[in-house]
Order: C-alpha cells, then sequence, then structure tokens
C-alpha cells in the first residue's frame, strides 16, 4: 500500500499570492497588499498569516501544525527578496508586524514596528543608514536608537503588557532633561539613555530582560497580534459595530520601511476623497521624519498632504497618481497609508476608507456622475443609519455664540455636554443620563468605552485620521481634533483655551463639520435633510450636493422597493408630518391614546358604570369624541390606508395607581371627608388589578368581556369613515383586532363589526378591512385558522418579542440585558432588531400558513421592528407587503426597504 502524505494546511500567503476578495482568510489589510502587489504599486515585501491560523491558535492557546515552519519559509524568501536577513548585526531586516481583520477594526488590535532590532543590530542599522545616504538632521545613530525605543515601547506594552504610561513618562522626562516639548529635539544620546529607561521598566514589569532573539521577538509578537482579537477593546468594538466575533485576524509580516531617516523621509494617511463631506479633492496628513503610528496616535500635528508637493514634488505626484489609480480599481473611496523613505515612495495599506454619514451618500451620486457605478451599486453603499444620523439636528448660532477653538472637523454634528477627561468618568456620567463631551490630548483604543458613552469627541492634537477621527466617523458620533489652542491637562481634569478654563463638568458645545467648539450650550436647529424630507428645501434648486444626493437616492430606492412604508400615528399632526416624509398610510393607529388627558374622567364613568344603561351613556359620551379622532386623521390620510387598533391595554392603566388611591383615600377617611366617590374607584381599581396585566384582561379580551366597547369604537371608525367620504375625501379604514390568540376570539368581534358597518356605511362606498395582530405566540403557530376571519395580519413585534422570549420589555432592558450584551448572549437587544431565528420564525410560520390558507391575505409590521434597518431586510425576505414605524423613520425605512429589493431581488422591482 503507498504511504499516505499528509496534506500539511496552508496558513501563509506571500504578497503575491492573494487579492482584494481574499478577506476572509486574509484580512482587509492582508487582501489590499496583495491587490496592490498585483496591480505593480511599490508595496515593501511581505507575507500574511491567515485568520484560520488565528482562530486554530485561539481554540488551543498553541501554534497549529506546521504554522512555525511555514512562517520560516516565507521569512527566508523575504530575506531573499530584500538581501538582508531578520536581526542580522551588520545590515539587519527589520519587520512590522500587523493586525488585519476581515473588518476594518482601526487601533483596536495591536502592531508591532522594528522587530528584529537589539543591542547589535542597532549599530548595524546605524552603519547602514549612515552608508546609504548622508543624514542631513539628527544623523543616522539618533534614527537607529528612535527606532529601538519605539520597538521596545511597542513590545512591551502589546506583548508583555507593561503599561503604556510608563513608557510616556519616560519620554516625558526624557524631554523635560532636554528643555524641550517635541521629540524630535531629541539626539542620539537622549533616545540612547532612553532606550535604558524603557530596558529597566520591561525588566521591572516581565522579571527577564528585553528579548535579544529576532526570531523570538517575531513568533512572541505574531502570537500577540492573535491574542489581541479578545481584547477587550476590540470586543466592545466588535459589539458597537456589529462584527462576528468568530472571524478571528489575520498577521501581516512587512518589511519595514522607514520614514523616521530624517527630513526626506515621512509617513502619512490620504483619502482620494474627503472622507467628511465626500467632496473632491485632496485629504490627508503628512508627518516628515515619523513613523506611521505617530500620524495615527497623534502625537505631533500633521501638515495637510498638500505640503508634500513643497516637501517632496516626485514623491507628491507620484502618489496622486497613485490614489487615482486605487479609486478607479476600487470604485469607491480609498484610505491609504504611505511611507517615504528618502524620497522613495512606499505604499503601506489600502482600504475603502470610513466615512460620514453625509459623505457617504454624495460619493454614492459622485460616482454613479462619473460612470464607476450604477445607482443599484449607490444604493447598496449607503444605510438606514447613516440617513438616520443625517437627520440629527445642528447648531442654530448668532452673535452671542463665539468659538474660542477651532480645531479639524473630523466628524459631522452638533454636540453639547458636561466636559470629562477620562473614559471611566464619560461612561459613569452617561449611565447617569447625562450628556457628555470627552476631551483628551488625544484618544487611543483604551479609550473606547468613553468615545461610546459620549455624544461627542475632542482633541487637541491629530488630524482627520487620527485614531479619535477614525473611530468617530465609523461610529457616526461628532469629533472635532486637533484642536491646538486648547491645552488639556488630564490629571488636574481641566482645559485652558484662550485664557479661560473649563474643568470637569462644565458645558460646551463642538461642531463636528466646522471644527468649531463654544462654551456652553449651543441651540440647535433642524438638519436640511429634515427640511428636505419635510418639503421646506427642493432639491432641484438648493445649492447643497448632500440635499441632491438624498434624493437622487432616495428615488432611486422608492422605486426599486417592493415594500409599502406605512406610519406609527394616533393624531392627525402625527400623520401629516408622516406623509411629509413618505409615508403610505397608517399602519397603527392607537385608540387608547386617545383616552388621555380630559378623557379620563368618561373612562373612570365606563368603569365604574353599575348597569347597562350607565355603561352605555359614559359610551354615547365617548363615541362622538372617537369619531372626531378618526375624521382628523383620514382627512389628513386622504387615499391612504388607516389602520386603527381597537383599545389594547387593560382599562385600570387609564386609572390612579392603587396604592397611591387607596392612601388617599384613607387619609381622607381620617379627616372624616366624604368620600364615596373615591372609595368606588378604589374599589374599582382593587377589583380590576392584576399581578401580570401585560398577560391579563387588555386588548380583544377587554372588547369581549366590556359589553360595548368594540362596538363604539368601531362605529365611530365607520361614521368617520363616512363622512370624510361624503366630504369629497377617500377614507380607507382598516379595523385591527388586537391580542388574539384563537380563531373564535376574532370571529365573535367580527360577526358584531360586520354588523355595525353595514348599518353604518350603506351605500357610501367606504370599505371597511377586519383582521389582527398577530402578537401572540399561539396566534402565529395557527394563522391558518386565524386567516380565515382575518383579511390582513399586522405583526405586533414588541409584544411577540416579549412573549416570546418570556421578558418584560417595560423591566429587563435596564435589570440584565447589559450582561446578556456583555456575555454575548446578545448582539443586540431584540426589542430593537428582531431576533431572526426566534420571534423572526414565528413571523415566517405565520405569513406562510396565513397566505396558504388566504393568498390576498395582506400582511404589514407595527411594532418598533418597523423602522430598523435589519429587521426591514428580514420583512423584505419573509414576503410582507409593508413594514410601520414613527413618521421620524419611516424615510430610513423606505431606504432600507429599497435596498432589500437590490440586494435580495437582483432585477425585481416594485
Amino acid at each position: 500500500m503507498a504511504k499516505q502524505e499528509t496534506v500539511e494546511h496552508k496558513y501563509v500567503y506571500a504578497f503575491a499570492e492573494g487579492n482584494k476578495d481574499l478577506k476572509e482568510l486574509l484580512g482587509g489589510k492582508g487582501a489590499n497588499l496583495a491587490e496592490m502587489t498585483n496591480l505593480g504599486l511599490p508595496v515593501p515585501p511581505g507575507f500574511t498569516i491567515t485568520t484560520e491560523a488565528c482562530k486554530a491558535y485561539l481554540a488551543t492557546r498553541e501554534e497549529p501544525d506546521g504554522l512555525a515552519d511555514q512562517i520560516a519559509a516565507h521569512l527566508a524568501s523575504l530575506e531573499q527578496a530584500m538581501g538582508k536577513r531578520l536581526g542580522d548585526p551588520e545590515d539587519p531586516l527589520l519587520v512590522s508586524v500587523r493586525s488585519g481583520a476581515k473588518f476594518s477594526m482601526p487601533g483596536m488590535m495591536e502592531t508591532v514596528l522594528n522587530v528584529g532590532l537589539n543591542d547589535r543590530s542597532v549599530q548595524g542599522l546605524a552603519r547602514q543608514a549612515s552608508g546609504a545616504h548622508a543624514q542631513t538632521s539628527g544623523g543616522a545613530d539618533r534614527f537607529a536608537w528612535d527606532s529601538y525605543r519605539r520597538l521596545i515601547q511597542m513590545f512591551g506594552k502589546t506583548v508583555c503588557e507593561v503599561p503604556g504610561e510608563e513608557f510616556e513618562h519616560a519620554l516625558d522626562d526624557a524631554k523635560r532633561a532636554k528643555g524641550t516639548h517635541d521629540d524630535l529635539d531629541l539626539d542620539a544620546d537622549d533616545l540612547r539613555g532612553l532606550v535604558d529607561a524603557y530596558k529597566k521598566i520591561f525588566f521591572k514589569h516581565t522579571g527577564r530582560e528585553f528579548p535579544q532573539e529576532p526570531r523570538e521577538q517575531l513568533d512572541l509578537a505574531i502570537r500577540a497580534v492573535f491574542e489581541s482579537w479578545n481584547a477587550e477593546r476590540a470586543v466592545l468594538y466588535r459589539r458597537q459595530e456589529r462584527i462576528p466575533a468568530d472571524l478571528g485576524t489575520a498577521v501581516n509580516v512587512v518589511a519595514m520601511v522607514f520614514g523616521n531617516l530624517g527630513p526626506d523621509s515621512g509617513t502619512g494617511v490620504a483619502f482620494t476623497r474627503d472622507p467628511a463631506s465626500g467632496a473632491q479633492g485632496i485629504y490627508g496628513d503628512y508627518l516628515a521624519n515619523a513613523q506611521g503610528e505617530d500620524v495615527v496616535a497623534g502625537i505631533r500635528n500633521t501638515v495637510p498632504l498638500q505640503e508634500l508637493e513643497r516637501l517632496d514634488k516626485k514623491s507628491y505626484d507620484e502618489l496622486l497618481g497613485i490614489m487615482a489609480r486605487l479609486e478607479g480599481h476600487y470604485r469607491d473611496l480609498c484610505d491609504i497609508e504611505f511611507t517615504i523613505e528618502r524620497g522613495k515612495l512606499w505604499m503601506l495599506q489600502t482600504r475603502v476608507g470610513k466615512r460620514t454619514a453625509a459623505a457617504a451618500f454624495v460619493i454614492a451620486g459622485q460616482l454613479v456622475d462619473e460612470g464607476l457605478i450604477d445607482l443599484d451599486e449607490a444604493l447598496h453603499r449607503v444605510n438606514g443609519a447613516q440617513l438616520a444620523q443625517l437627520m440629527f439636528p445642528r447648531f442654530r448660532l448668532d452673535h452671542e455664540f463665539q468659538p474660542v477653538a477651532k480645531g479639524i472637523g473630523a466628524s459631522p454634528g452638533a454636540a453639547s455636554g458636561k466636559v470629562v477627561f477620562t473614559s471611566a468618568r464619560a461612561v459613569e456620567l452617561a449611565a447617569e443620563g447625562e450628556s457628555v463631551i470627552l476631551v483628551r490630548r488625544e484618544t487611543n483604543p483604551d479609550d473606547l468605552n468613553g468615545m461610546i458613552a459620549a455624544q461627542g469627541i475632542l482633541t487637541s492634537r491629530g488630524g482627520k485620521t487620527s485614531h479619535a477621527a477614525v473611530v468617530a466617523r465609523g461610529m457616526g458620533k461628532t469629533c472635532v481634533s486637533g484642536a491646538d489652542e486648547i491645552e488639556v491637562n488630564v490629571p488636574q481634569r481641566r482645559f485652558v483655551v484662550g485664557g479661560q478654563t473649563v474643568v470637569e463638568g462644565d458645558v460646551v458645545s463642538i461642531d463636528g463639520t466646522t471644527g468649531k467648539v463654544y462654551l456652553g450650550e449651543v441651540p440647535v436647529m433642524p438638519s436640511e435633510v429634515v427640511q428636505y424630507f419635510e418639503g421646506s428645501l427642493d432639491p432641484e434648486h438648493v445649492d447643497n450636493p448632500l440635499v441632491r444626493a438624498v434624493h437622487r437616492i432616495m428615488s432611486h430606492a422608492d422605486a426599486r422597493r417592493r415594500l409599502a412604508v406605512r406610519t406609527n400615528a394616533d393624531t392627525g399632526a402625527d400623520a401629516a408630518r408622516a406623509r411629509r416624509f413618505g409615508a403610505e398610510g397608517i399602519g397603527l393607529c392607537r385608540t387608547e391614546h386617545m383616552f388621555l388627558g380630559d378623557r379620563r374622567e368618561l373612562v373612570e364613568r365606563l368603569i365604574l358604570a353599575r348597569d347597562n344603561t350607565e355603561r352605555e351613556a359614559a359610551l354615547a359620551a365617548l363615541l362622538p369624541l372617537q369619531r372626531a379622532d378618526f375624521e382628523e386623521i383620514f382627512r389628513e390620510m386622504d387615499g391612504m390606508p388607516v389602520t386603527v387598533r381597537l383599545i389594547d391595554p387593560p382599562l385600570h392603566e387609564f386609572l390612579p395607581p392603587l396604592e397611591q388611591l387607596a392612601v388617599n383615600v384613607a387619609v381622607a377617611q381620617e379627616r372624616g371627608e366624604d368620600v364615596a366617590q373615591e372609595e368606588a374607584l378604589l374599589a374599582a381599581v382593587r377589583r380590576m388589578h392584576e399581578e401580570n396585566p401585560m398577560l391579563g384582561l387588555r386588548g380583544v379580551r377587554l372588547g369581549l368581556v366590556i359589553p360595548g366597547l368594540f362596538a363604539m369604537q368601531v362605529r365611530a371608525i365607520a361614521e368617520a369613515a363616512v363622512t370624510v367620504t361624503r366630504s369629497g375625501a377617500v377614507a380607507r379604514p382598516e379595523i385591527m383586532v388586537p391580542l388574539v390568540g384563537a380563531v373564535q376570539e376574532l370571529e365573535t368581534v367580527r360577526a358584531e363589526a360586520e354588523k355595525i358597518i353595514a348599518e353604518v356605511v350603506g351605500d357610501s362606498g367606504v370599505e371597511v378591512l377586519i383582521g389582527t395582530m398577530i402578537e401572540v405566540p399561539r396566534a402565529a403557530l395557527t394563522a391558518g385558522q386565524i386567516a380565515e376571519a382575518a383579511q390582513f395580519f399586522s405583526f405586533g413585534t414588541n409584544d411577540l418579542t416579549q412573549m416570546g422570549w418570556g421578558f418584560s420589555r417595560d423591566d429587563v432592558e435596564g435589570a440584565f440585558f447589559w450582561r446578556y450584551l456583555e456575555l454575548g448572549i446578545f448582539g443586540i437587544s431584540p426589542f430593537e432588531s428582531i431576533d431572526r431565528d426566534g420571534v423572526g420564525r414565528l413571523v415566517r410560520i405565520a405569513a406562510e400558513e396565513g397566505r396558504a390558507a388566504r393568498p390576498e391575505l395582506k400582511l404589514g409590521v407595527c411594532g418598533e421592528h418597523g423602522g430598523d434597518p435589519e429587521s426591514v431586510h428580514f420583512f423584505h425576505e419573509v414576503g410582507l407587503d409593508y413594514v410601520s414605524c414613527s413618521p421620524f423613520r419611516v424615510p430610513v425605512a423606505r431606504l432600507e426597504a429599497g435596498r432589500a429589493a437590490v440586494e435580495t431581488d437582483g432585477s425585481d422591482s416594485r
């Protein structure tokens, strides 16, 4: 028998072996490095260790078989290509070790630069640098020792968990001793001393000397990048951005190129378009004599990318050509990292860049105009969450509000709040319901908790490509970066600007579009996008590229979507606003809201009625009030369907709380007051009191137990429809019976309703549909039976989620959902986005069985999920006819319904 050969799993790929479509295997960074290599762009040689290797390591905490040998083979190829050996004392090859997951997670995982340096090779690096070119600033020795101290600092913090602030304190001490604030003023001797200080810090925290063996450095750095996938900040970011937890990260090992060799070297980040506004042009930051981490960390303030033309026109022109080529190749805004080593341009990374919500819409429209994408693809590239951001208000400024500082508008929006200087304090105050602005010199990945909690972020350092800017844009948070007029003092919890001191707890306002910072709270005004939706801005005649882009993409979404979009509205004003926002009807009109305010007294009379005569008198008094409400709504929705839900909550919710009423009666009795009426009310409340009213006498059960209640509402609906129709408008009422669990309940209510409707409607031409809410799990499971008696279903996914999970939605979110999210049991609250596997399956069953029994059955949803982007896609897939949501969410639902059609139906059009 022939000997079987073991096929070794391939864990390592040279850049030339990959491409941009292998992001799941090579991560985004590795896949794009491979793509640029294959395009012939100047990419330093290197290789990628796959996400499969990471997942295998994380499962056992041991390297998978074969990985070490594959790394060795690719390292040998890299050494051959560069003509150098890793850590060679005479002419060392140095490498960077960088993370790179499928989805961009800026700053969340680890990077180690200059791997391969040690006490011997640092001397060789200096000789190599001085031999290649004459240094004009700082000397080759300075460059080598600067690189070495960076390695110890990154390696110590990343690989060995040495507190990063200790390295920072040592650097501050060195600058203080030199009498400078700029690390560029430290010479080779200063940096040599700093290396010694860093080594002592490393030994103090690890109990060992800094490792001198280059391959050991490499292996430990790779392992640390694997481990960083499950670091707390990475886990938190994935939850925030809904990135799956099981993807793992790739590791990229790349030959170092050096931007810190002197003034003819540098590093930068560039965008092919403005990631904040979408405007075309040259955008980015450049930092001479620096390594890449200095730019994104905001250690020193950068200069605009245009300055590179003056500093190094050859590299600048080459960079612009590459940027244009990459944007054409990727057909999108590209985010590019580059390094210039003594006049030689190197491309270190590219990716489809993160952008603000406004930029997403503007760029999508521009790319259509340029013929790079079509309108379907433009629709795919924006989303409802971005549209919702654009509908937030902006500052209303007048002469009273003068900015005290101006930075870079890194992520648009208008945010006001109390100043805080630490992430922990931001989380603490936000949990108390306060709005906060997180103020830092610069943020780092450890600030993620505070950035999530804050309304906005303000930094005194950094630019549009700093950590604060990139993360804030990804989260839709307002951010102003690089406001260098502000002197931030974190230990003393204050900042000083223009001679004024702002302490923690003071209120500031920041404008993420203009970069301006104001003291105090600035009032806000509606966004131009909201004004467009409300009809006060004509997109054809307004000089606003964002409004025009939103109009164009929304028009295409409306043309492509199959789902209709209705609104949840209980008043004429709500209905009118929703119609301006594009609603095509009302999917939920809650009649219980019409019993509040001055009408509570009539409800009390209904509940306290001692006989049929008193009950009918109370209902007769309510009838004209209900009828007037419905007339107003039907007129506003002229010609559009209006689904009216009969009264749903238990009647005792319209009465005073039992405990409060009992105390009031007892006190009045003690005083000898006449409390006969109050005692009758207390007796009624006690009689109707339920331990769990959400599972008690409510919905259809109330209509069956309280004679005449549903009949009064049905009559009011029918009479209002007839009145409106005879006045020249068109009323299309749909009566929805809530909380049905058995077809017999619906049959009983429907029989009574049809008699009333026939009597009222006569020959008016009004047609009234009768259907039910599917909100009880049993209703979903017996939908085939219920459909025999229903002309439509509307899924009440709030209650369906509550009953399906056994959660009280009024209690659980604050009680324990935070822990479920923390443990990963939930990726998001099931009340926010529909649980596809559980509650969603109930919806799917009911839709399929309902349509099987009655093919013409109309299907909709009116719970909060009707305006949630992810849920809208699910409802499209299931085959519902419409979603219904709050008026403000109507544009979001329209957009997502269009996106769902494009993404799942291909050529299907409305």
